[in-house]
């Protein structure tokens, strides 16, 4: 069964595991972030905004390229393995806070707030609908075609960006600190999973919202552990990064030993048919009561 299971879907089941190390990435994609930028940048610590800038897109140039790379692999393998999956969300989470820092800039006060959280909400929303217009469906039980695995990623990468611009807007744009912050969005997510315990919500739709928002929550989170000020602990971007790497490395080490997130084969097939495509090859299951020959070659009738 556990091979079958691996056959059907290459992301992970939602799980606690799922939700844990999905807000430990996104801390460390802001943390990380700033830290790649301050060490690339001329000046160090001491580094003018202008300096930092340009840090950040030689940066941001090696993390594409990085990203390129990982998906690369992601999209060869034929079934879900955490330790790829997870390498390409934190590098996701790294480069969706470069996307966001580069149109912000590096001033005390970052520039363009509003206009970039509109046009990443613009995007993100352009991406669900061409991909629910072309699959019919946004499910992450079933990604298990090149095609919808692109827009699965896609979506990644534009919530990444997406929630850093809102994080950013929230906690900066609005002066409401890093920590108040943070508990508006442990809020926000809190009142997604009673509305979809105790509601008739979409499932699908939940894990979306519910999502996103913890992008912003991570971003909160490591800027509240790592800056000085605005109700940081300053505990600095490089310790805060490689803690978080660390808990990352163990738990998807976990995962891929224990496998405890593998999609379960009957949520796949009840995607499929609700959403059917005859283009799409179905999987192949053995059904669990077969019918007994009476030993001259017919079949017997089924017990009722």
């Amino acid at each position: 069964m556990s091979k079958t299971r691996q056959l059907l879907n290459k992301v992970p089941e939602v799980t606690i595991y799922f939700w844990i190390i999905k807000c430990l990435c996104t801390t460390i994609g802001e943390t990380m972030s700033d830290n790649l930028m301050g060490r690339f940048a001329v000046g160090g610590d001491n580094a003018t905004p202008d300096q930092l800038q340009t840090a950040l897109y030689k940066v941001a140039a090696v993390t594409v390229v990085v990203l390129i790379v990982t998906l690369g692999i992601q999209f060869k393998l034929k079934r879900y393995i955490p330790v790829v999956y997870w390498a390409n969300i934190v590098v996701i989470s790294v480069l969706g806070t470069q996307i966001t820092d580069m149109f912000e800039g590096q001033g005390d006060v970052p520039n363009h707030m509003w206009t970039i959280t509109i046009v990443s909400v613009t995007m993100l929303a352009a991406v669900f609908l061409a991909w629910w217009l072309v699959e019919r469906t946004l499910s992450m039980h079933s990604i298990r075609t090149a095609r919808r695995e692109m827009f699965y990623w896609l979506a990644i990468l534009t919530t990444f960006a997406t929630g850093t611009a809102v994080g950013d807007l929230v906690a900066e744009k609005f002066s409401l600190g890093y920590l108040t912050t943070l508990s508006l969005f442990v809020a926000i997510i809190a009142v997604i999973a009673v509305v979809w315990k105790f509601t008739a919500v979409n499932g699908v739709l939940a894990f979306w919202l519910a999502y996103i928002m913890t992008r912003p929550l991570g971003a909160s989170t490591g800027d509240w552990l790592s800056q000085q000020g605005n109700q940081g602990l300053n505990l600095g971007t490089t310790t805060t990064s490689y803690l978080f790497l660390g808990i990352i490395v163990a738990l998807v080490v976990f995962l891929q030993i224990k496998k405890p997130d593998v999609t379960p084969p009957e949520l796949v097939i009840a995607d499929e048919v609700h959403h059917p495509h005859p283009h799409l090859p179905h999987p192949h299951l053995p059904h669990p009561h077969l019918p007994h020959g009476d030993g001259g070659g017919n079949l017997a009738p089924s017990e009722s």
